[in-house]
């Protein structure tokens, strides 16, 4: 969902993996994604280090955003992500819409990192196929997003990865009053979410080299905020697929579609942890991980 600073190095991964250079899963990149100048990591930096690498490419206008957003499809992003907020609302409701258009007429999806109540309505009034995050979401956003068919990625493994790292550092009673107001909110949007309809796509947000590889603990996660097991899995395969564009090819065992697929050892529709467990992985009808049975 962006390459943080490595410029386009993800589309040298997803076609290296597509020629069998190297082994990996199938890939949609969206290279450099877009933030608002100024509005993006690295912050900090001394200015008269002007092409010190960012986090996003950054713009500052509609004609700019257009350009990024031009400049990263013909540099092979499968997506465009842009950042709609940071601690507050950056890129205006017509910055994001030129780089919808942009996206959109090429057949491509754009997701937004959106965190706040008015980050998300710019996102959402402009276009976006997703809402990445959305943990500040309010009603209206969550309405707008059922009447707009905007999915939500609700990121929540990666928060409960964090406050576990972080259980054992002492804290403040306004510090724990704030964590838990945060946490209520969490709830809340999904919640809201599942129970108005709103479409719900499984994404972990690793986040640091560490958290790599273990995208199953948001199907924990989600299942912690209310989804069903099933509901979680859909959230990882059918509703997934859909959002990538891809539900012809992945995200359910048909004739028709690739052989993808994962075994575990246990029934996740009672325990939904087994699929952080995993046995087996088949990719294309090749083996890549345990033994095909006899």
């Amino acid at each position: 969902m962006e390459s943080e600073g490595s410029g386009y190095a993800d589309v040298a991964l997803r076609d290296a993996v597509e020629q069998g250079l190297a082994e990996g899963p199938r890939m949609q990149v969206a290279t450099r994604a877009i933030a608002a100048v100024g509005q993006y990591l690295p912050f900090g930096i001394s200015p008269d280090l002007t092409n010190f690498p960012t986090g996003a490419q950054m713009v500052s206008g509609v004609e700019e955003a257009r350009r990024a957003a031009r400049e990263q499809i013909g540099h092979g992003a499968d997506l465009i992500k842009v950042y709609a907020d940071w601690r507050h609302p950056t890129l205006t409701v017509d910055e994001i819409r030129v780089i919808v258009e942009e996206a959109h007429k090429q057949g491509l999806k754009v997701a937004a990192h959106a965190t706040t109540p008015e980050g998300i309505k710019n996102a959402v009034t402009a276009g976006v196929d997703s809402i990445e995050h959305g943990h500040r979401a309010d009603r209206e956003d969550i309405e707008m997003m059922k009447a707009k068919g905007t999915f939500l990625v609700p990121t929540v493994g990666v928060i409960d990865a964090i406050f576990e790292k972080d259980k054992d550092e002492p804290t403040t009673p306004e510090q724990r009053k704030r964590k838990e107001a945060f946490l209520q909110g969490i709830q809340q949007e999904v919640q809201q979410a599942r129970s108005l309809g709103v479409k719900i796509a499984s994404g972990y947000d690793a986040s640091t080299p560490e958290r790599q590889g273990r995208n199953a603990n948001e199907l924990v996660a989600l299942t912690k905020r209310g989804l069903t097991p099933l509901e979680a899995i859909q959230a990882a395969t059918v509703n997934a697929a859909e959002l990538l564009g891809w539900q012809d090819r992945v995200g359910a065992i048909e004739a028709g579609k690739y052989a993808d697929l994962i075994a575990v050892d246990g029934d996740p529709l009672s325990d939904i942890t087994v699929v952080q467990r995993v046995k087996f992985v088949m990719k294309g009808g090749t083996v890549v991980k345990g033994t095909a049975a006899k």
